[in-house]
């Protein structure tokens, strides 16, 4: 089995894929209009000091200065047990930073109208399992990690990693993760850091020590320790970051780095581009004949399995159980593919036999042991639904690629024809009461326009001789199904 990336790159917008065996698994997208400049590192300097706000502004080289407050000047770090903690206290700012110094910061908040970006000086430098913390000489562990065994067993795997450069905070994806892939994280970070180091010292102030990465270089840093077979760019000047980037700090992909030139556009290869269409559809068939409706709300995402047009060959039980473990298999791509987090409340078709869900239930864990974020599987529950939580690692596709419909404001239905020209006759009668007209115009769109010319004429005449006023229809072919307007003459 061969697994690949390909990498689409245009001057709006950069989009990554995950191909595994042929089959699309994973999609990244990242609009440049979108990003922003927090996590990025500067040699500032600072241009004024105001003890009155206890905090000073800094030149890092953006067109407003950057805003540095007292507090943000002694290192904090936030939902994480840090055993031995330092106790810092700010101090007067006066006392802290001077005019003209030339001060290290790190970006944590985004320019924001006539405001600058917000600054620390507590530095931080993420990676896919552990962040780095310079100066330091603690291990943390996020909160997330319950379990008193897990927490102890990652202090002191990563206890080992910890030197004079600085120490980690381990996130919550390091759970159940090896010896070996916390090691490369640790390694990657620590050469980050000397080139910071190294550009802190060459570099002149208001300059720019380092960068957040873009999406392409975050896919390589995040796959470090993942099987990747070839990573395939289309754009010229990003394979050339992607070489230099990799030499340096992940030198395992510098020789599956490849620049596609192809004449066909990158991602149609494997069918990309029309997987990202279907992904952002509701239903998701089976090869079977069985299907998945897949709903994405603000509080979870349910799955529902349907057996669709498939009869299976022996009996009904044995039809569902095939059924429900051919599912299986689709959810667990699914939920990567449309990057879907958070609660997943999955609705198998019922099963009688007990062994049945204990299958299926092992089958749905072995298809998410491939998913690089966190999944935790409750098992069914009384109603027969199987509760599962994936870790919210980035915005759904759908979230990043759709917007709310403007017609039902993301409701999922609107009102029938039927059921519009029934509030289009009570708001008249309303109106009616409250106002003193002479007739009434109502303006609605084509079908609701027509059935109240139409089938529903005769209720139309017997509001007017209710109300002894003529009523006018207009049809405005501009306005959506449930828009109306009743105007008075």
């Amino acid at each position: 089995m061969s697994a690949e990336l390909l990498i689409n790159v245009t001057p709006t917008e950069t989009r990554v894929a995950l191909v595994d065996s042929g089959i699309l698994q994973e999609t990244h997208v990242e609009r440049d209009a979108r990003r922003g400049i927090v996590g990025n590192m500067y040699k500032g300097r600072v241009s004024r000091v105001l003890p009155g706000m206890q905090a000073a502004f800094v030149d890092i080289g953006l067109e407003k200065a950057a805003f540095l407050h007292a507090s943000d000047i002694v290192p904090h770090t936030e939902c994480v047990d840090i055993t031995e903690q330092e106790h810092f206290q700010a101090g007067n700012i006066a006392e802290l930073v001077r005019q003209g110094q030339d001060i290290m910061v790190q970006v944590v908040k985004d320019p924001l109208g006539t405001k600058g970006a917000r600054l620390t000086t507590d530095i931080t430098l993420p990676s896919r399992y552990l962040v780095f913390m310079p100066g330091s000489s603690h291990v943390g562990v996020s909160q997330r990690i319950e379990s008193e065994e897990e927490r102890e067993r990652l202090k002191e795997i990563c206890g080992d990693f910890v030197d004079e450069l600085g120490g980690f905070i381990i996130r919550t994806a390091a759970e159940g993760v090896g010896a070996d892939e916390l090691e490369q994280d640790a390694a990657f970070l620590k050469r980050v850091w000397r080139k910071v180091l190294q550009r802190k010292e060459s570099s002149p102030s208001k300059s720019k020590l380092y960068a957040e990465l873009n999406l392409a270089l975050r896919i390589i840093r995040d796959f470090v320790g993942t099987h990747l077979d070839r990573i395939r760019v289309d754009s010229r000047e990003t394979y050339e970051q992607l070489v230099s980037f990799s030499a340096e700090f992940v030198p395992e992909f510098t020789e599956i780095l490849e620049y596609y030139a192809g004449d066909r556009p990158i991602f149609d290869l494997f069918d990309v581009e029309n997987e990202i269409q279907r992904a952002l559809k509701r239903r998701v068939d089976l090869k079977s004949g069985g299907y998945l409706i897949i709903d994405q709300t603000e509080a979870m995402t349910t799955i529902d399995i349907n057996t669709g047009a498939f009869v299976g060959h022996r009996n009904l039980e044995e039809t569902i159980f095939n059924t429900n473990i051919e599912a299986t298999q689709s959810i667990a791509r699914q939920l990567r593919l449309r990057n879907l987090g958070g609660i997943v409340i999955i609705d198998f078709i019922d099963m009688a036999d007990s062994e049945h869900q204990r299958r299926v239930l092992h089958s749905l864990e072995l298809a998410l042991a491939k998913d690089r974020a966190k999944t935790n599987i409750s098992g069914f529950s009384q109603l027969g639904l199987v509760e599962m939580t994936r870790k919210r690692t980035r915005e759904s596709i759908e979230h990043i690629l759709c917007g709310e419909c403007p017609t039902c404001r993301g409701r999922g239905t609107v009102k029938t024809v039927e059921t519009v020209c029934y509030e289009v006759l009570r708001e008249i009668i309303r109106v009616n009461r409250a106002y003193d007209a002479d007739n009434f115009i109502v303006y609605a769109s084509t079908k609701v326009a027509e059935m109240l010319m139409g089938e529903e004429s005769h209720s139309l005449a017997e509001l007017e001789v209710f109300i002894g006023k003529q009523v006018r229809v207009q049809t405005e072919p501009m306005y959506s199904q449930e828009q109306f307007d009743v105007v008075l003459m």
